[in-house]
């Protein structure tokens, strides 16, 4: 069981007066303390309704989000993921743009060891477009290097 100084960092869970974002907010990602930072371990998650509007014509562009890392001394709680993922349904970027930001806001929140994000949207005139962004720190930039070569042969299968 966890204490209450471990869980002092999580505010959203429980919250039964959940607020939805009408707009970007990364200040909505919570942390908690990883209790075993001496494992390699990897933690994913969907998100299959993923939704941002194009920032030239506003409509809405759907797609599925998900994301695995390996955690060092912090972990991405998960209710406060899922309301920043929706924070993005008014937000008006492209695709690969989301993908990064996505990626950039959990680095800079839980400085893991290693971490992706790939977004597989929904066509939008005839293309599907599937990005993918990730992170290592030195230990891990072999897998880094890795997993951009296997999405890159995926993609051209």
């Amino acid at each position: 069981m966890r204490t209450e100084e471990e869980l002092a960092g999580v505010s959203l869970l429980g919250d039964k007066h959940t607020v939805y974002a009408s707009d970007y907010n990364p200040g909505l990602l919570e942390t908690f303390v990883n209790k075993h930072p001496e494992n390699e371990y990897l933690v994913t998650f969907k998100c299959p309704e993923f939704t941002s509007l194009c920032p030239k014509t506003g409509q809405p562009d759907f797609g599925k989000i998900t994301i695995s890392y390996i955690p060092r001394e912090r972990m991405v709680e998960s209710k406060s993921l899922k309301l920043y993922l929706f924070s993005f349904r008014n937000h008006g970027d492209f695709h690969e743009d989301c993908v990064n930001i996505i990626m950039k806001d959990l680095v800079r929140l839980m400085d893991p060891k290693y971490l992706e994000v790939r977004g597989d949207f929904m066509p939008r005139g005839g293309i599907s477009i599937i990005p993918f962004a990730n992170y290592a720190d030195a230990e891990h930039e072999q897998l880094r290097a890795a997993r951009i070569a296997e999405q890159l042969n995926n993609a051209i299968r």
